[in-house]
Formats: structure tokens, sequence, C-alpha cells
């Protein structure tokens, strides 16, 4: 695809949406990221702007839809209302809100295609949503907003754009794919995923763009600590000195976790039902649900400095005043609750708890078991020691969270070996850093690399003849060697490889970090004392031009992309006959 005159950077983020871009045919367009300020009801016939889209779906009753009050200028019926009064009137009326999507999109134990939020929902005329069409309407949000103003001014559709969307470097290679399946649904086919903590550094590179070299040197370990509404996010990235000019190399990225602003909210929420109960108030399930969408509004207002705020909820029947409750949270409840709770000061020993897990359970998030955030560094963290912390993420717009993480470090590492680099704005600076990310794509910008930290094989069955009492003997073939660079393809034409279609098959990924010797297209031989197996793809490749179980001649080409997703394609040109093979390998780097 040709070059697009901008450039666009979206976070779509478990709490708040927000898109940058840049024009390309401005001059110094690096020195021009902007923010879109999105269009959104703000009150029922209130239409705003605001560079935040918050990551909330309100499905509004007949009789609200009757009332015309949620019609937007490219959308006259106001089925769904996004962003600031979804989230206000969600926390009015129970089982009509949808929030956490983005969480939810990378829950292993529930089919992600199907429509089952809100899932606390038992309301009858409400149309329940997938987590894939929920993003896909915060998508579809932002490409209206686009096409009704600049679009419109400039006669570039936002879907003809160059366009970079963030996903938590930890999401899973089907969360992935689900991502890109949600952006096509809006519209999307030019769409390049970036994992939002390098997001967070570009964006760090692009603020400091003529001086960053003053903030980090060679051998620096930068920890990339990015906590949001739903997940915490660790990376590490090394800083190395190539031809007298530093590099950066991403080393090393976390596990996924649950773990953020929704798990603070559901603390305070329980603290609050606690502290009723003992004044003699009981509440139903969906008045807790109410509860937990108005703390998540109130805990925000007093990170953002405010000393108290009062919590209404309402009476047990619908519509009535009478029964309602109040509790004043306070200050003093949300930071001393919170920093005990989430940011301990712990052990540089101190792992994550876990707990068994329940055979029945309610249909919920998979959030992390142990609440926290500083034990989870440390259990990313494991002997490697960095030198500096850039923090990201809303909740650190608390700066006592930010102080908590950097007391811990010091108590770890000692005062003088870590130090903190800054970024100007944690609400944006995730879609400002994608938007940036777009120009270091066109070589005007330093790229973080991110060399493969083990060599990868597919297995393959050996022709040697089968000794009766023996397992039959497989060869694993190289197809990424150790170090490798991110987004280059390697193509084994040298031989053809046998493919079965038309019949179940097991496709094995093995691994290894014991043999940077071996190079792409390399069979190795007795490897099961040197290399392990990584994962197993079930299934059937199909093909109407030939018989069921037949073996037909392939040639193999593989790629590790910049998300860490392995692409293996088994292809047959003269056939027509091409497979693809994907599997997720960030975890295990």
């Amino acid at each position: 695809m040709e070059k697009s005159r901008f450039i666009i950077g979206i976070d779509l983020g478990t709490t708040n949406c927000a898109m940058s871009y840049i024009d390309t045919s401005a001059g110094e367009a690096e020195n021009n990221i902007l923010l879109l300020d999105i269009p959104q009801i703000f009150s029922p016939g209130e239409v705003g702007k605001d560079n935040l889209l918050p990551s909330f779906i309100y499905l509004p009753t007949e009789e609200e839809k009757k009332s015309n009050s949620f019609v937007l200028s490219w959308d006259p019926f106001g089925e769904r209302v996004i962003g600031h009064y979804a989230r206000k009137r969600g926390a009015e009326v129970e089982g009509r809100l949808i929030f956490s999507a983005k969480s939810w999109l990378c829950h292993l134990s529930v089919d992600r295609t199907s429509s089952f939020l809100p899932v606390d929902s038992e309301e009858e005329d409400i149309q329940k949503l997938s987590p894939v069409v929920a993003q896909a309407s915060f998508l579809r949000h932002l490409k209206a907003a686009w096409n009704y103003k600049i679009g419109k001014d400039t006669g570039l559709k936002m879907e003809d754009q160059e366009i970079y969307l963030t996903i938590p470097a930890s999401f899973d290679a089907f969360a992935r794919e689900l991502t890109l399946r949600a952006a096509k649904s809006a519209g999307f086919e030019n769409i390049t995923l970036l994992e939002e903590p390098q997001a967070a550094f570009y964006a760090f590179l692009h603020n400091n763009k003529d001086n960053w070299k003053d903030f980090v040197k060679v051998d620096d370990l930068i920890l990339v600590c990015d906590v949001g509404g739903g997940t915490c996010d660790f990376s590490l990235i090394y800083v190395t000195e190539k031809d007298g000019e530093l590099s950066l190399e991403r080393k090393a990225v976390g596990e996924h976790l649950l773990l953020g602003g929704d798990n603070m909210d559901l603390a305070l929420s329980y603290y609050i039902l606690e502290s009723l109960k003992h004044e003699g108030k009981n509440l139903s399930s969906k008045q807790f649900q109410g509860l937990i969408n108005s703390v998540r509004i109130s805990k925000e207002k007093i990170l953002s400095g405010a000393m108290s705020d009062d919590i209404i909820i309402t009476g047990a029947g619908r519509g009535l005043v009478a029964g309602s409750m109040k509790f004043t949270l306070t200050r003093d409840i949300v930071q001393h609750l919170i920093i005990d709770a989430f940011f301990p000061l712990c052990g540089i020993d101190d792992m994550p708890e876990s707990s068994v897990t329940e055979g029945l359970t309610e249909l919920t998030l998979p959030y992390c078991q142990d609440s926290a955030v500083t034990k989870h560094i440390a259990g990313f963290l494991r002997g490697q020691q960095p030198t500096a912390v850039l923090f990201n993420g809303g909740v650190f717009h608390s700066i006592e969270f930010k102080h908590r993480v950097l007391q811990t470090l010091y108590n770890w590492y000692g005062d003088a070996n870590i130090r903190e680099i800054a970024v100007q704005d944690l609400s944006t600076s995730v879609s400002k850093g994608a938007g940036y990310f777009g120009l270091v794509q066109r070589g005007e910008g330093l790229k973080i690399k991110g060399g493969i930290g083990r060599s990868y094989y597919i297995e393959i069955a050996s022709p040697r003849p089968v000794v009766p009492g023996m397992p039959r003997k497989t060869r694993a073939l190289c197809l990424v060697p150790l170090g490798a660079e991110e987004e280059t393809r390697a193509v084994l034409d040298k031989r053809s490889f046998g493919l079965v279609v038309g019949q179940p098959v097991n496709f094995r990924l093995l691994s290894t970090t014991l043999r940077p010797e071996d190079k792409t297209g390399e069979l190795v031989d007795d490897w099961e004392d040197s290399i392990q197996p990584v994962s197993t793809i079930h299934t059937t490749v199909e093909n109407p031009a030939f018989e069921k179980g037949a073996t037909i001649p392939v040639m193999l080409s593989a790629n590790v992309t910049s998300i860490g997703t392995l692409e293996i394609y088994l292809f047959n040109q003269e056939k027509d006959l091409k497979e693809e093979l994907k599997f997720n390998i960030r975890g295990d780097d």
C-alpha cells in the first residue's frame, strides 16, 4: 500500500481509548503528533468533545431511544451510547453497561465471539454483545468521528490511512487475532499491532527526540511498568551501542496479568459492602454492580485531587428513591486500602501467590489471585536488575503508587541504582507513541529491536524405518535461529516436505536456547535432549483437488512478528495451496 498522508495511532484501552494522528504533508511531521477531539454524548441531548473516549457502552432502554437524546451526527438511531455518558449512566442503571471488554477479549475460558456482555444483565430488551463486537464498536466510533470531521475537510477517510493499534505485550495469539478481527469488522484493513509498553517508550523518544540520549546510557536495562484499567504489562528494554550509536532492544515481556484499576474498584466496593453490612444494610447483586460503577467514578475523582466523594446507592426497587444509601469515600480510604493491598513493600524473593480454582465459578474475569503489583514485578524480574523505570498507565496518575513502586525497587537495588524516565501524559502516551512508531516505520526515528531469544523448530516425521517396540523417530527443522530479527521472513525453498491433506494432523512447535549454531532450514536428529516441545496445533488441511489422506509436496516460510507471533506458511504454488499456522511465542523468550 502507498504511504498515506496521515499516520494514526490508537490506544484501545480497557478504561479509555485515545487516538493520535500525524499529517505527514506538514513540515517537520515528527513535531506534530495531534490528538483527536472525539465527539461523544456527555448528557442526554448534549454532545461534547474530549481526547479520551471512555471504553464503556451503555445500552439504552426503548424509552430512552425514543427520546432521540443519544443521536450523533453519524448515528441517527442512538442504539448504543459510548463514552462519557455511557460510564455515568451505567453507574445509575443496573444491567445495561458493558465495560472491560478488552479484558474479556483475552479470557481463555469463554467463547470471545459469543454475545454475553453485559454478563450481569437480566433485561429482556437489550441485545448483548461479544467482546469482539464491543471492541469493534469503539473503533467504529473513532472512525466515524474522524470521517465526520477530518475526513470531510481533507477528503481522506480514516480507513485509508496507516493505522497502528496497540495491544498488551502479553496478549496471546488468539487475542491478537480477535483484535484484528474487531478492526476488520469496523472497516479497517491496513492495521499494524504494536505492544503498549513499546508505544509508551516511543512516546518518551518522541517527547525527547533531541536529547533522549541524555536520559539513558549504554547497558541500561529499563523496566517499562504499565498498569492500566485492566492489565499489568511489564517489559524490559536494553540499551546497547553499535558503531558508536545507541541502540534499543526489547529483551523480555511479562505474562498476561488481569490486574489493574478494575481490581482496585472491586476492592473498594467490597470494603464499602462490608462497611454497610456492619450498619445493618445489605445490597442486592444489582445494587452491588451499580456500586462498582459508582466507585470507579469516585476513585478517579479522588485520585485526581478530591478529598472525598459521596456515593449514592439507589433503592432495590426500580426507579425508587426510598431505601437509597449513601457512603462517603475518602482519600484516606482510597490511598491506604489500595496502596497496602496493591503496592505493598515486599522482598525481591517474594513471589505472587496462587490459589486452587474451584470447579464451578460465576462467569467473571479471571483476575490475578494475588493483587500485589510489586510481587508481580519481582516475579517478572527474577534476577534481572533494571537501572531505570518508565511508568505508564492511568493507575500512575496517583503519585503515591509510583512512589511505592520506586521505594520497593530502591529497597531491592539501592537508591543510586534506579532512576525514573518520565513520560509527559500517562493517558495519551500510548496513542502518541503508536503514531510516532508509524514515522519510525518510515525510517524517521530509532526502532526498538526485538531479537529472538530462542531458536524455533517444527517437528518433521523422519524417513527412518519404524523399529518394532520403539517410538517413531522425528527430526527438528530449524525455522528461526536464536538472535534473528523480528519481521524477517525466512523462506525454506531448498527442499520440499510432505503435507497430509484431508484428515486431522498435528503440527508441533519446538524451541531451545542451547543450540545457537543451528541455522534456518537445518534438520536436527536426536533432538530430545536439547530441544523442548512448546505447543501443538491440531487441524485439518483441506484441498478438494486431492483425496483425503493424500500427501502433497510443500515448501515452508517462517516469520516472527513484532508482537510475538510465529507465522509459518506451508505452500505449493503449482497446486495453489497455502496453509498458515500461527503460534504465540511471546511468553517463551
